[in-house]
Parts: structure tokens; C-alpha cells; sequence
């Protein structure tokens, strides 16, 4: 899972990110709303934080100007602004949830996991496929009933299928995936582990589509 914030305040930002990055997440953050649209142009995320009291152009317009795109993203509003009228102006515009600084991060994570999990078709908490049963607030990972214990990379490439599932990802849309923007991948690195968790999850789950790059069946 590929989260952008957009946060100018130093501090919430580096909170926010210290605590969502890892074990199946990757966060990237910027400070600017010029910026978050050049990240949204460049790459691919499954939901963006948004505050909305940014420098230059503030957040509603930035999300005014994504909902006008046709992008359909997922869109958090994480901000001071707690009058009734600012939530009604958020989700008005475009936003999916809104949550009032200050604010607990278990829930952050928890309305991340909410709105990532109806975008991907998912209607319990705990994602079903085939004989899979991953339970992401724990990281629980089940096969068969039985439990599977996964690398940080290979949970992250795990849930990046269950996600968007029938979607053919290339060799470079997982790497940035996993990696983001300031870590070089090694040449074979991905392969190796595509194919350990190939190995912990079954052979028959991800398949290689030659000379594009691996996908799981879609849900139906």
C-alpha cells in the first residue's frame, strides 16, 4: 500500500510518517499541494492524506482540482479545521473521510485500512482469497489456516496484489511500490522475492504475465 501526504507542519509530518511507513506500507510526504499533484502525475497511490491549510494553494482546491481530473483516489482530510461546516466543505468537494487534528494514530490507520479495503472490493476486515486470510491490522497472514510468516518486503508485495487484484503490475511499478522514491532497488532483488513468497503462499497465486510482469486473478 502507497500513501501520499501532503502535510507542511514539520513535526505531524514526520509523526505520520515514522508511524505509518513499514510492513506493507510505504508513505511518501510532501509539503506543498504543487507538489502532491507532480507525485500524483508521476506515480501510483492507493490513498492520499490531505491537510488543508497548506502554503500556496491550500487543500481544498488541491482536491477541487484531483476530483476534476477524473482521479478517483481515496482522500483522507487530516486537519485542524473542526467547524461543521469546514467536515461539510471537505466532503463536499471530493473527500472520502475527515479526521480533526489532534488525533490518535490507531485510528488513522484504522480509517486508512477502511477506505483502501472498499476500493479493493473488500467488504470485511479480514481479506479472503482462495485460501489466504490476511488480517491487516495484525499483519496475521493465513494459509490454508495456517499461519505464514512473511518478510516486511514480502507482506508489502503480498498486499500490493490483494489490492488490486487482475491488475498487471510492471517489475518498475513494484519496485516503487516497495522501495519509493529515495531507496535504489538491486537488479534481481524483486524476483527473489516474488519468488519466496510464491513458495509461502502457493505457486498458483501470482502469475507471470510474460514480458509485462506478475498479477493475481481478480476477486470474481
Amino acid at each position: 500500500m502507497r500513501l501520499l501526504l501532503v502535510e507542511d507542519d514539520p513535526l505531524i509530518g514526520q509523526g505520520v510518517s515514522d508511524a505509518l511507513n513499514g510492513d506493507g506500507t510505504l508513505l511518501e510526504w510532501v509539503t506543498c499541494a504543487e507538489h502532491a499533484e507532480s507525485a500524483l502525475l508521476d506515480g501510483e497511490f492507493d490513498l492520499v492524506i490531505l491537510d488543508l491549510g497548506l502554503p500556496g494553494m491550500d487543500g481544498l482546491t488541491l482536491l477541487s482540482r484531483i476530483r476534476q481530473q477524473g482521479n478517483g483516489i481515496p482522500v483522507l482530510i487530516l486537519t485542524a479545521r473542526d467547524q461543521v461546516s469546514d467536515r461539510v466543505a471537505g466532503l463536499d468537494s471530493g473527500a472520502d473521510d475527515y479526521l480533526v487534528k489532534p488525533f490518535d494514530l490507531e485510528e488513522l490507520s484504522a480509517r486508512i485500512r477502511a477506505l483502501v479495503r472498499r476500493r479493493s472490493g473488500y467488504t470485511s476486515p479480514v481479506i479472503q482469497y482462495r485460501h489466504l486470510e490476511v488480517n491487516p491490522s495484525s499483519r496475521e497472514v493465513l494459509s490454508n489456516g495456517v499461519p505464514v510468516s512473511l518478510s516486511r518486503r514480502e507482506y508489502a508485495l503480498l498486499m500490493e496484489f490483494l489490492h488490486h487484484p487482475g491488475k498487471v503490475f510492471t517489475r518498475d511499478q513494484l519496485g516503487e511500490r516497495l522501495y519509493g522514491w529515495n531507496e535504489g532497488v538491486e537488479s534481481n532483488s524483486l524476483e527473489v522475492h516474488i519468488h519466496h513468497l510464491r513458495k509461502k503462499i502457493g505457486d498458483g497465486l501470482i502469475h507471470t504475465v510474460r514480458g509485462v510482469g506478475y498479477r493475481i486473478e481478480p476477486l470474481s
